[in-house]
This record gives structure tokens, sequence and C-alpha cells, in this order.
């Protein structure tokens, strides 16, 4: 007698959100094949984005228009905002998932650990320091208000580590890929897990 297969509801979420700084539009499939379609109205976050969904397995669509004539600051806070948010809608009561991951990504002269838990206690340990202000025109200090925006509204605990490295692009770099992949793998289903996996039964 074979097994009855467990049926999963499609993990996909769509968010919206519009404030007087912003207008952002994300759609996210957390069991896609890495396709990204990103317009952000900065171009560096863009380019992280795809490198996330691609490393992550994720199909993610974000289109965002910000006060980037004040600076970037709102925009990419805002869309830290609205990708921890489409993470919980599509997890929902978390039920079936690995829960904890981490991620090793090494590129070049750096190396990022990005350890994570699906815990609903958000919380974020942020140890990377990039000595340079900017890399083209975006300022690298907005790597951390990206990372606790999505920590906050996803409820991750998340853990971000450079253990070593120079080059600022290099290290953002290396930090989306690993984001990417942690949450892939913290948010992938568990053989023979039913429920969520917690000795309170809950999260």
């Amino acid at each position: 007698m074979t097994e009855p297969t467990r049926t999963v509801s499609p993990r996909t979420s769509t968010i919206e959100r519009e404030t007087l700084e912003t207008k952002i539009s994300l759609q996210l499939d957390i069991d896609g094949s890495g396709k990204a379609d990103i317009s952000t109205g900065v171009g560096f976050l863009d380019h992280m984005l795809t490198l996330f969904a691609v490393h992550g397995f994720f199909d993610l669509t974000v289109q965002a228009k910000g006060d980037t004539y004040v600076d970037d600051h709102h925009t990419v806070e805002d869309i830290g905002i609205c990708l921890g948010q489409a993470f919980a809608q599509a997890l929902g009561d978390k039920a079936g998932i690995h829960r904890y991951a981490h991620a090793y990504v090494p590129m070049d002269e750096t190396l990022v650990r990005v350890s994570l838990d699906y815990s609903n206690r958000p919380f974020l340990h942020y140890d990377v320091t990039i000595r340079d202000q900017k890399v083209g025109i975006f300022d690298t200090a907005l790597v951390v208000e990206f990372l606790r925006a999505v920590a906050q509204h996803a409820g991750l605990t998340l853990h971000v580590d450079l253990l070593h490295g120079e080059n600022a692009h290099h290290i953002i770099e290396a930090v989306f890929k690993a984001l990417g992949r942690a949450m892939g793998e913290g948010a992938s289903l568990r053989q023979g897990l039913v429920g969520t996996l917690s000795s309170k039964g809950s999260l």
C-alpha cells in the first residue's frame, strides 16, 4: 500500500504597500525556480534582490516607486517590510518546514554566514563591517536596515556574520546570496513532519 501524498497549498503571497514615501507591489512564490522581475528605482537593490531570488529558488516580483530624490532609505526599508510580510503570509503557521537553516557563501576574498530560525521571535544580529560608505551610489548602511525590516516582519531570528572580506560589493552580495539560501532551506518542507517543528506545538 502506498502512503498518501501530502498536498501542500501554494505558498504564495502578494503584498501591496503605499505610503507618502513609497508605493510597492510584491509577489512571492516560495516554491519557485529563481525567477526574478525586480524594478525598485534602486539599481543595486535590484541586483541584490535578483541574487536573493535566484539562490533561494524563489519566484519574486517587485515593483516599487519611492522618494529616491531624498535618498534610498525609505524604498529599501519598505521593500524589506514587504518581503518579510510576504514570507509570513506565504508560510502561514509554518507547518511542515525545516524552520532552522544556515548558509555559508564565499565570494572571492569574502565569506559570509547567515543563520536563521522562522521562530516568530524577530531578532537581528548583524556583525558586518563594511569600510566603504557607498557601492556606486548605494549607501552600504542600508543593508542592515533592510535586514532588520525583513526579520521583524517575517518573524525571523536572523544572525548575519562577516567572517572575512574587504570588498564592499562582494560582502553585500554574499549577504544577499546567503540570506536567500538560508531562507529557502528554512522554508523548505521536511518529509514526514506533520504540524509545526516545535515542542510547544506552535510558533
